[in-house]
């Protein structure tokens, strides 16, 4: 019998449930998810809740007073200004981190399964930072944020195409967020499986190729600590461009719409749907340009 490699990435139920017309089974994927954050209020219960932490730690608690410190230095660097603001999101970033960090680690345990390999997943979890980034935007700078789609000292002629760049660049954080964690977990986890069943298939030949199986034997394990190394990565990875996501929207980007530095010389026509800049013609000999801004 051949296996698929991808075999691995089959989500099957571990609990049927059926609510009417949609399927609510409890998988695979949601009982190692369920693991993966376990794991984590687990460790933190017993290290820092129980163990009251020590004045010199243990390697455990080192290895949780690293990642603090490290998340705390992420957060204060890239969020609010100068990290005033961050404080009230490092629990978001703090979650990101060790979730993904604890889904990619138990998933290169042997007949685990690999959470973040699933692409739904990966995407709910950009669509989370997404949403959320988008409604920080609006709480900080309200209808100013849409002025992020001008970049500052663009030409009018130019201002469609900048725009339409500027939408789409609006839009590529979704998919680079999601796509980058899937596709790294995805890939690294067939290889280890396509090598994995090279050696077993020489190892059972038996002979000279019982002998030759070492080979990509060694391999494997060489590409299981790079493995590990870029699960690491990529918890990494996520977190901090969670928080240069998040810090983009709080201070406010390129903002333009509205600014001083697109209209140098008011006066503004209000109106309910328009905003219509009339420029002084002629000054400097400059010829101006009218511009209209739809709300």
């Amino acid at each position: 019998m051949i296996f698929s490699p991808l075999e691995q990435f089959e989500v099957f139920p571990l609990i049927a449930l059926r609510l009417g017309s949609f399927d609510i089974s409890f998988t695979n994927a949601s009982f190692f998810m369920l693991c993966s954050a376990g794991l984590w209020v687990i460790l933190v219960q017993l290290i820092v809740v129980n163990g009251n932490g020590n004045l010199i730690p243990t390697p455990w608690q080192k290895i949780l007073e690293d990642i603090y410190i490290l998340m705390v230095s992420m957060v204060s660097e890239t969020i609010g200004n100068g990290g005033k603001k961050g404080g009230q999101f490092f629990a978001l970033v703090f979650t990101y981190f060790t979730f993904i960090l604890s889904c990619n680690l138990l998933g290169l345990i042997p007949y685990s399964y690999t959470v973040t390999s699933q692409l739904i997943i990966t995407f709910t979890l950009a669509l989370v930072v997404w949403i959320g980034k988008l409604i920080l935007g609006l709480r900080y700078h309200g209808l100013k944020l849409f002025g992020m789609f001008l970049p500052a000292g663009v030409p009018f002629i130019m201002a469609p195409f900048f725009v339409f760049l500027e939408i789409i660049g609006f839009f590529i954080p979704l998919f680079s967020l999601s796509i980058r964690l899937f596709a790294n977990m995805m890939s690294g986890h067939v290889l280890l499986a396509v090598i994995v069943g090279f050696a077993w298939t020489m190892c059972m030949s038996g002979g000279l190729m019982w002998i030759a199986h070492f080979l990509p034997l060694t391999v494997m394990f060489f590409l299981l600590g790079l493995e590990t190394a870029v699960a690491m990565i990529q918890a990494y990875v996520f977190a901090l461009l969670v928080s240069l996501y998040v810090g983009d929207c709080i201070s406010g980007g390129h903002l333009l719409l509205f600014s001083n530095s697109f209209f140098p010389s008011p006066p503004y026509l209000w109106c309910r749907r328009y905003l219509w800049w009339v420029p002084p013609w002629g000054r400097g000999g400059d010829r101006q340009t009218l511009v209209c801004f739809f709300l």
